[in-house]
């Protein structure tokens, strides 16, 4: 059974990407296809630079959250893909040919995608 505070957190975290100009973010329901988490984000970054300032405010935003960034390090991978594992949300943030090759929505098609931007409205209403 998947803990709705979690389900919010990762529609925030999706949100919050998207409010930094993340394209295309989606949240996957992965908790009965992984024992490991609950949900995955995914969005594409347009540039290194782009993936560097998404992942520092991103951690600023999850520090303020008490979120714990079980994966964190000094600095951003300049490969175009950054991976934040925060125990039951895994982030991947990557760039369009990264994410079009490695396919991770198509990958775990059986998981439900989320609508994060009704979650967080409806939140916000209460």
């Amino acid at each position: 059974m998947i803990d709705e505070a979690t389900k919010l957190l990762a529609a925030e975290i999706a949100n919050f990407v998207s409010d930094h100009r993340g394209i295309d973010p989606v949240v996957i329901d992965v908790s009965e296809h992984a024992g490991w988490a609950d949900f995955f984000i995914v969005a594409t970054v347009t540039s290194i630079g782009h993936l560097k300032g998404v992942t520092k405010e991103l951690w600023g935003f999850l520090a303020d959250k008490g979120v714990p960034v079980l994966n964190r390090h000094k600095g951003v991978a300049g490969d175009g893909w950054e991976l934040i594992d925060c125990d039951d949300i895994i982030i991947h943030l990557m760039s369009q040919e990264l994410r079009d090759f490695y396919a991770l929505e198509k990958l775990w098609h059986a998981g439900e995608k989320l609508d994060f931007l009704a979650l967080v409205k409806e939140h916000h209403k209460k």
